[in-house]
């Protein structure tokens, strides 16, 4: 799959195997294994495989990556800080996508988008930086024209919208809640769209709410993982890719 092509008519689905990493790290040693969930997600029919290298190494790590750079067969996106180690690693990998995110230590997991807005130079220094390494840069961000401005002007070719208010609304059976965060990522889309970004979005989705942003028009990628890799758990990682899939074909078809 060429990275840098047309947004398909279906959004792709990237699955991150964070999670995977997580679980092995609790009790040391290598099982269970995110290069092995990585070719289970690829059976079921994941398109990108998503991973996140945190500065702190809680569950992906460095030989995770380079792992999956060598032995995975399917485009990786790296989502990394705005760093120079991760840049630095980011450029030695060279993976055909990258996902600049926010990070804090003391976080569980990633908390809010990354404030593109209040460093525009910072950030448009890494997007060259990456862009010559030949990496496809995404910006994840909040549903917001600020943050969507922002992220064109640093010159990112792609947003991801952070969907995690949307999904936890669902999550609480607050259907007027819902409703507003809905908007908020249609409106972002409109905005984005204008500004010639390609859109994708995806944190805290579960089947439920992938199901309703996936029929949004426009977005050309989710990327889950806590969900995928819970249901996993009943199902099957092959499984439950297939079941996150035909809920994003069947949202899409019926929207």
């Amino acid at each position: 799959m060429n990275p840098f092509a047309p947004v398909p008519s279906t959004p792709l689905l990237g699955v991150n195997i964070d999670h995977v990493a997580t679980l092995r790290n609790a009790r040391g040693g290598r099982f269970p294994d995110p290069l092995d969930a990585a070719q289970a997600a690829l059976r079921g029919g994941a398109d990108i495989i998503t991973f996140h290298l945190r500065e702190d190494r809680r569950h992906i790590r460095d030989d995770d990556v380079e792992r999956l750079r060598t032995q995975c067969a399917a485009p990786l996106n790296f989502e990394a800080a705005v760093t120079d180690e991760m840049l630095a690693c980011i450029e030695r990998v060279r993976p055909p996508m990258v996902c600049l995110v926010p990070e804090r230590r003391q976080e569980l997991t990633t908390e809010g988008g990354l404030d593109v807005a209040g460093h525009v130079e910072r950030v448009r220094a890494a997007c060259a930086r990456l862009a010559a390494a030949g990496c496809r840069v995404s910006l994840f961000i909040e549903p917001g024209a600020a943050q969507i401005d922002a992220a064109a002007a640093a010159g990112a070719p792609c947003v991801e919208l952070h969907t995690g208010a949307y999904a936890n609304a669902v999550d609480a059976a607050d259907a007027e809640l819902a409703a507003r965060e809905l908007q908020r990522l249609r409106d972002a889309l409109a905005r984005a769209h204008a500004l010639g970004l390609q859109t994708h979005a995806g944190h805290g989705l579960t089947l439920a709410s992938t199901a309703t942003v996936a029929a949004l028009p426009g977005i050309a990628e989710l990327h889950i993982g806590h969900a995928l890799i819970g249901h996993a758990l009943a199902v099957g990682i092959e499984q439950s890719v297939r079941d996150f899939k035909a809920v994003i074909a069947r949202a899409r078809r019926d929207g």
